[in-house]
């Protein structure tokens, strides 16, 4: 591999991890506005409240988007990047830890964003939008 490649290659696995983090934190905060919001707040606070969540699902689908995308090339060179590197300096299981908090996050933002989803429609629904 080409040093320049190996450089791309480790900005592309920064920046997944970067996205997984993204989403992850992105659901909790959007869990932690529609606990706060209090439905009948009026419309211009509902409004408001719209408008950040469209502007942070955008943001969402973004990290969504690159961790998908960013997984391809990921993927591909992860024997010879990162499994040999963790292997060289005996950090498999250091490795394997990392894995599983990453799916998790992922999953949980996932299901933060579905769920939060549901009840968005629902305010929605309240104001005629």
């Amino acid at each position: 591999m080409s040093p320049t490649l190996g450089v791309l290659i480790m900005m592309n696995n920064y920046f997944h991890d970067v996205a997984t983090a993204l989403l992850g934190a992105s659901g909790v905060a959007l869990w932690v506005m529609l606990r706060r919001f209090k439905p009948g707040s009026g419309r211009e606070a509902t409004e408001y409240f719209l408008g950040i969540y469209k502007a942070m699902t955008g943001v969402a689908r973004f990290a969504l988007f690159w961790i998908l995308i960013g997984g391809v090339p990921r993927t591909l060179a992860y024997r010879s990047f990162e499994w040999a590197n963790a292997v060289g300096h005996r950090q498999v299981p250091a490795l394997i830890v990392k894995h599983i908090l990453a799916f998790t996050i992922v999953g949980g933002g996932v299901y933060l964003w579905i769920k939060a989803n549901k009840k968005v429609k629902l305010i929605k629904g309240s104001i005629g939008v």
